[in-house]
């Protein structure tokens, strides 16, 4: 997520028209720039968001969520860091066990982008493998914390077979906001095919973090609402891959600091 520093810098919906002419322009170059591109949307024409949730497994948030998520039959992506995965891998293979899918969020919540190359890919290759091995199925995705990415973390990603996956609408949930507050947030560019940013965890100084005070809303309370915003617009959650199997992935190049 972004980090109570980088709250701007992280979003594309944030920062002003610039970042919003930015993304026009990159968006435009279409072909020429998709080989060195990180997924940003979905598209499709089914009536589909894709649900993503960060920094989990967390008890009392990744339990919650998938409370929400299963009374309305959606699914979702979850990016989790493997350090926490460590401490609580029975609510992973819950995640799992719902119907739901798992990508890499890293070994720890560190900026990657401030890091050295050999480390960044030594990082990588380790948490993919651990989670692997934990999961026992392949794990497709991957996504930088606080969307920080250099063209080399990139490169280290891609050579993992990984696919860097960042995202458009967001739930600015890292925040201690009121619960309507945040679902707002959350639906302000949510449409069809959108990759919407939320948390199931709040990563903290044990994760590498410094990402403020933990928020005390109801993460299940929060992702209800998100559901209930999208029932009523005849849209529905659903997982990176449960998406792709009826569109097309959007990719544009994301490189942030």
């Amino acid at each position: 997520m972004p980090g109570a520093g980088e709250a701007t810098a992280g979003l594309p919906e944030a920062g002003g028209a610039g970042v919003a002419v930015r993304r026009t322009l990159l968006n435009l170059a279409g072909p020429v720039t998709r080989p060195i591109g990180s997924l940003t949307a979905v598209r499709t024409r089914a009536p589909e968001v894709v649900l993503t949730f960060d920094d989990g497994p967390e008890p009392g948030g990744t339990d919650r969520v998938l409370e929400a998520l299963a009374g309305r039959r959606a699914s979702a992506t979850f990016f989790v860091l493997v350090d926490r995965v460590r401490r609580h891998p029975a609510l992973v293979r819950e995640v799992l066990a719902a119907g739901h899918e798992v990508g890499l969020h890293g070994m720890d919540h560190r900026r990657l982008s401030k890091l050295a190359p050999a480390t960044v890919r030594t990082l990588l290759a380790a948490g993919k493998r651990e989670l692997e091995d934990l999961l026992g199925i392949p794990v497709r995705w991957f996504r930088p914390p606080y969307g920080a990415q250099t063209p080399a973390v990139w490169r280290a990603v891609r050579r993992q077979g990984l696919t860097p996956v960042v995202w458009g609408p967001c739930a600015w949930d890292w925040l201690d906001r009121p619960v309507e507050t945040l679902a707002g947030q959350a639906a302000r560019g949510l449409n069809r095919g959108a990759v919407l940013l939320a948390h199931d965890g709040h990563a903290g100084p044990e994760d590498g973090a410094d990402d403020g005070p933990r928020p005390r809303f109801d993460r299940g309370d929060l992702v209800a609402r998100i559901l209930t915003g999208l029932d009523e617009r005849g849209l529905r959650g659903r997982s990176l891959s449960a998406a792709l199997a009826a569109g097309t992935p959007w990719t544009t190049p994301w490189f942030l600091r």
